[in-house]
């Protein structure tokens, strides 16, 4: 199999492109070109422009923060076949986090400046990829508006907050209970639960998440 052959397979099994047809995905792979990466060779550090999507085709990513101390928080691990990436190659936005090489690598890399071309081109599919896009945003909003327990309006919220802020959220227990709609003491009982799997450290006036792999799964109701 091509490398652009291996690169539609993994475009396929994103959600923001399982629409496409076989002939547009291998259109958008076409455009993409491979970059080596040695052990602890950093890709991208947070605050950098969003200017390409990744898939890896052999070794592994590690999706990064800083804390508070100078230590380093894992967030996620990316493997053969995971792509990411794909909402910064569509707004450009800074990236929120680092990624670095966790051993030898080999990527594929869609730049955003490609695809936006290639999306002016083909509008046919620029109006797939939004329908798509829309159609998340809509289940999100469903899944989001349906009434859920405690630890999952917290997850969520917390999952919200780093996001935008990174694993360091400076937000009171008080201040949490009001955007979840519960009292202090409930919100203190269930982050003294995770505190003590793992997930998180609470401390003065913050909390610094630990393992956004196991929250984003309690976000989900998993």
């Amino acid at each position: 199999m091509s490398k652009q052959a291996e690169f539609a397979v993994i475009l396929k099994m994103n959600p923001m492109f399982a629409d496409l047809g076989t002939d547009e995905l291998q259109r958008i792979a076409g455009l993409c070109h491979t970059q080596q990466m040695a052990a602890g060779e950093v890709l991208f550090q947070k605050g950098d422009a969003g200017d390409a999507l990744f898939g890896v085709r052999r070794g592994q990513v590690r999706i990064e923060t800083g804390a508070s101390d100078g230590s380093r928080l894992t967030l996620n691990f990316m493997g053969p076949g995971d792509l990411f990436g794909e909402v910064a190659v569509l707004d450009g936005q800074n990236r929120t986090a680092d990624a670095t090489a966790g051993e030898p690598t080999e990527l594929f890399v869609l730049r955003r400046e490609d695809f936006l071309a290639f999306l002016e081109r083909e509008p046919k599919v620029a109006i797939k990829i939004i329908m798509l896009l829309c159609q998340r945003i809509r289940q999100s909003r469903k899944l989001w508006s349906m009434p859920q327990p405690l630890p999952v309006r917290l997850a969520r919220r917390l999952c919200a907050l780093a996001a935008d802020f990174g694993s360091e959220v400076h937000i009171s227990q008080e201040q949490l209970g009001i955007f979840v709609g519960a009292a202090r003491e409930s919100v203190n009982r269930q982050l003294q639960l995770w505190r003590k799997d793992g997930i998180l450290d609470l401390q003065r006036g913050r909390i610094l998440l630990q393992n956004l792999n196991k929250l984003t799964a309690v976000a989900r109701n998993e």
